[in-house]
């Protein structure tokens, strides 16, 4: 298997000896930014229990909203990949943007002029300091991935991606996809 480095647009896929952690067991983080100063990126697959409906009361739609990671959960973030229809996007890679006018969005959402296959919305992100990413690689935390799902990373399945992905992988991989989440129910 090629070992690649951290990449903006590349994924972070969590080891299956990551147990215990609540944020990080068994995610799938696309990294938005990686520079000598640190890196962000957001859990594709930890889906919460409650909607941007919820969040926010002038929305009337029932987007999804997903634990973008530990940092800054009081803020609300999102990916798209409608670039032309929300100024100041940023983008990651290979078509998917992060951020731009909050307030397009809502307006977007209002008209119905977008939806949940085209953004995804998170609370909080996930980060990292100057070269704790690259600690975590060395602990044999995180696998590093290319994003072959690019074109489809808005819309694949929360509860089933982790299990794609260590498929994808295979060679002793295949075995921890079946793995209970928690090694004591086994």
């Amino acid at each position: 298997m090629t070992t690649l480095k951290p990449a903006k647009g590349l994924l972070l896929i969590a080891e299956p000896a990551i147990t215990g952690d609540l944020s990080f067991n068994r995610s799938v983080v696309l990294i938005a930014d990686h520079t000598e100063n640190g890196s962000v990126g957001f859990i594709l697959n930890k889906q919460l229990d409650f909607t941007l409906k919820d969040l926010l009361p002038d929305i009337s739609k029932n987007f999804k909203v997903y634990n973008g990671g530990p940092v800054e959960q009081d803020n609300l973030y999102f990916i798209h990949k409608i670039p032309d229809l929300i100024p100041d996007s940023i983008e990651i890679a290979s078509g998917i943007y992060w951020g731009g006018n909050f307030e397009a969005v809502k307006e977007l959402i209002k008209e119905d002029l977008i939806s949940e296959n085209e953004i995804k919305f998170f609370l909080g992100y996930s980060g990292w300091e100057f070269d704790q990413l690259n600690e975590e690689l060395h602990a044999h935390s995180w696998i590093v991935a290319e994003n072959h799902d690019h074109k489809d990373i808005l819309n694949r399945k929360p509860r089933t991606f982790w299990k794609d992905k260590m498929m994808q992988l295979g060679g002793n991989y295949v075995i921890w996809s079946n793995a209970p989440e928690n090694p004591s129910y086994n």
